[in-house]
Parts: structure tokens; sequence; C-alpha cells
């Protein structure tokens, strides 16, 4: 079957590139200019209606591909986010096979529009922009585009009357607030679903734009807000200073427990897990390379340096637990702000952890450490907000890793590169658990610069076509799996 796919490849790049500018592209323009958050970011998200109008859009355009032998379902449920499913029944002579479950989601970060530095000149998170073969905006990367090139990738194998097995593509609304309703709709769909032996997922990344990357694990993550407080109400800094300690101080305090602050070592050993010899040798190769692709694309300061090798960074990045401060209360803006000593300081922390690390484990640990024997008997608390597993994939079978390296030479000249991954996919936990014996492609769009979830927001236009191509390969070899 490969060799098939290789004699029309000419044909399913030439439909892929003119799919994507046609049809593609002007929806996920669309799709940007509707300002729907994930839930944890939206508290009028279920009321607002935006999630279902951006969803409406994906919809439409998936309707109107109709592709063969496919069955559209659009789950709503009361209180809960919005789900898609897409059956796509096997091509003759490929029935009996299992299914690939092809993954995706559509909801979309907080826009950042209003926290400094922004959104670049003429750009903006709900205002589409295409700029030197990249277009900006929120969501198009960071999910939108998933639905769109796994439903092009299969269009492509039908209109060349290439052969492909059972394929289910499920789009969810809540990945960015941890994927809260998808193991509802997973159960819910379950006899939809049948037995899964690949999954594909849209929602990685690559160090490079020229290389289909297939990411190796993912780190988990938990957060919470750490509250501290003093006083029964703020006073004259005057009056009170040096009298009572701020709470901030005392906040710095407890943090100092969980992270190293010369260094940025965290210290809870409940956080850390061994890292496989096999993964520390894989990154030994960065450092032979002139550009630095670890740190090369982090938008630094000038002046700003990196103290360790790029092999040493990505291990931090992918194996390693990270501590980050993503938000306050209780501190007025630096214009408003008087001589006060203020009543109490709120943190929101966002923990990064390794993938074998249980995220539920962690987090009793950090409560722990840090509301135990409270500096000057302060009033700490730490409420658990979030948290998700990491994943580590299980060895690529022979015949998957041949499909991926000759996907990878049909969308991009060459052979597939293998990475972790310092970002969070609750998603890949729960499916690891469901299909223990599935084999995993997880890839996607977010390469260098890309920015998901921050200011400047792009998709590689490019980049993203030949993803396609590769993705439409994957899914045509997958149907020969125990058939050559």
């Amino acid at each position: 079957m490969g060799d098939a796919f290789e004699q029309k490849i000419g044909d399913v790049r030439e439909y892929v590139e003119r799919e994507w500018d046609a049809t593609v592209i002007p929806t996920l323009c669309e799709y940007i200019k509707v300002d729907n958050q994930s839930p944890s970011y939206d508290d009028a998200e279920r009321k607002n209606g935006k999630t279902e109008a951006a969803f409406k859009l994906l919809l439409d355009w998936v309707e109107a591909q109709q592709l063969e032998r496919s069955t559209m379902h659009y789950l709503e449920q009361e209180g809960r986010t919005p789900f898609l499913l897409v059956e796509i029944e096997a091509a003759p002579g490929c029935e009996g096979k299992k299914t690939c479950m092809v993954y995706g989601h559509m909801d979309k970060q907080p826009p950042l529009d209003n926290v400094p530095p922004g959104w670049d000149e003429g750009l903006g998170p709900y205002k589409p922009v295409i700029r030197d073969g990249k277009l900006y905006g929120r969501g198009g990367a960071d999910d939108g585009y998933a639905v769109c090139a796994a439903v092009v990738a299969i269009k492509a194998l039908q209109l060349q009357a290439l052969p492909h097995g059972r394929i289910v593509v499920v789009i969810e609304a809540c990945e960015e607030s941890g994927s809260f309703d998808l193991p509802f709709y997973l159960e819910k769909c379950r006899d939809m679903i049948q037995d899964v032996d690949l999954v594909v997922c849209l929602d990685s990344g690559a160090l490079e734009y020229d290389t289909m990357y297939v990411t190796q694990s993912l780190r988990g993550v938990m957060g919470g807000r750490l509250n501290v407080s003093l006083l029964t109400e703020g006073m004259h800094s005057g009056l009170g200073g040096g009298i009572v300690p701020d709470s901030f101080q005392i906040a710095r305090r407890v943090l100092s427990r969980l992270e190293d602050q010369e260094t940025g070592e965290v210290k809870c050993k409940e956080l850390h897990a061994d890292v496989p010899q096999e993964i520390i040798d894989g990154f030994k190769f960065l450092d032979e390379r002139e550009d630095k692709l670890i740190s090369g694309p982090v938008p630094i300061q000038p002046g700003v340096r990196f103290e360790e090798k790029e092999s040493v960074l990505a291990l931090r990045n992918t194996w390693m637990p990270a501590v980050t401060v993503v938000g306050a209360d209780g501190l007025p803006a630096c214009r408003l702000a008087g001589n006060v000593l203020r009543q109490s300081t709120s943190l929101m922390l966002s923990i990064r952890l390794p993938p074998t690390i249980d995220p539920g484990e962690a987090t009793e640990a950090v409560q722990k450490l840090l509301t135990a024997n409270p500096p000057h008997g302060a009033k700490v608390s730490f409420t658990p907000d979030f948290s998700g597993p990491g994943w580590k994939a299980p060895t690529l079978a022979p015949w998957c890793s041949k499909l991926f390296a000759a996907a990878s030479q049909s969308g991009f000249g060459r052979t597939f590169a293998a990475m972790g991954c310092g970002g969070s996919i609750p998603f890949m936990g729960m499916l690891g658990d469901m299909y223990p014996e599935a084999q995993f492609c997880i890839t996607g769009v977010l390469g260098p610069k890309s920015n998901a979830h921050g200011p400047n927001e792009f998709l590689h236009l490019d980049f993203a076509k030949k993803l396609t191509v590769s993705v439409s390969h994957i899914l045509h070899g997958h149907a020969a799996q125990g058939r050559e």
C-alpha cells in the first residue's frame, strides 16, 4: 500500500494544497474571529454561545467535504461542553480492521491582548492576519486546524482511490481546561469508537518546520492557589511596616520550600522521576548542532543567557518539574498602589510534572509542603485547582516506525524525528489506559515561535499542508497493518 501512495503522491499534494487554500484557510480565519475561550477562562462560556458558534463553523466545513462512508455526530449534554465524533467506515477490502482515532480540540486559550507587551502591531487574538506564510490569531494552530487537517487527509485518500481503514475523528471543547468532559464522551461513544490500535493526535509540535516530529512523552501538570494572610484588613504601611510581615514576603518564604530561588530547582522530591538513560542519550545530538533548537525560539530579552547546554535544557523541559507563577490577586496595578500593608496575597501556581509522576500524589505533597508550620503563624492555604497526568509513549512497533518514516518522507522529504514535549495533553493518559495495546502518533504544528497560549500565535501554513500529507499517508498505511 505504501507504493500505491507514492505513485499518487503528486495528486495528493496538489489536492491538499488546493483545499487548504480554497476552504481551510478561509474557514480558520472565520474561526479565529470568534472570541470563544476554554471554560476555565470564561465563566459565561456555557451561556454565551461562543463555543457553539465556533464549532458550527467547523461543523459546516466538515459537512461540506462530503466524506464517503461517514457519519457526523455532534453531541451536546446539559452542563457539558459539546463534542464532535466523525465515523468514517473502512474502504472496501479493508473492513474488519481496528480503528484509527484522530484527535484534536477547538477551545482556545485567553486572548492576552491586555497583558503587556500584548500582540504585535497589526495583529490580535481575534483578527486573522496572513503574514509571511503564517496565519496569526488565537486558536488557529492550537488546535482549530486539527479537524481540517484530519478531514482533508482522509478526503485526499478517497479522491485518489487509496484505501484506508476505519477512522474516527474526535474533537473536544475543553482540552485547555484539562479535558474534564472527555472521559464522559469517550465512554458514551465507546460503541462508535470501537477498538483503537492507532491514535493520531494533532495537538503537539515540532522543533523545526522541515520535519515531522513525533512526541515521545508529555509532562503532567497540576496547579492551585496559594493564599497568605496576616491581617484582617489592610493598614497604613507607616503604621504597620516593621511590626507585621508583608504577606508577599511570607509567600516568597513559603515558595522557597518548593523551589530554590537561586537555581530554580524544584526541591519537593515527590515531584521528581527517574529519567530513562535512552532519553538522556537521545538529547545529546542537540549539543552538536550549530542552531539552537531548544533555546533559539525563546523570546528572551537582550542580554539574557542560558547557563546550560541544549541537551540539559531539553531534559529540564521534558522530564523535570517546573514551577511558574501564572497569576496573582491582592496586588493592585502599580499605578493604583498606595502605601498599604495588604490584607493578603494570592498566587496561582502552575507546576509541570515529569511524565510518570501521579498528579494527585504530587498535589498532596505540594499542599502539605506549602502549608505546614507557616511563618509567624500566618494563615496559609493551598487550594488545588487543576491537574492532569503526563504520558510516556509505548515503544514503537516496527510497522509503525516504518510507516511514520515513509509518511514524513511523503510530506517533508525526510524521515521523522522524535522528541519529548514539555506541555500536557490530558487526553493521552486517558487513551493510554483505555487502549493499552494502541500505537501513538502525537504530532502537530506548534513549531518555533508559533507561541501557542501567548501573544502572536500563528499557524505555519506550508508546514500544516505538509503535515496533512504525512497524516494522509499514515491513515493509508494503517489500512495495510496486518495485511502485508
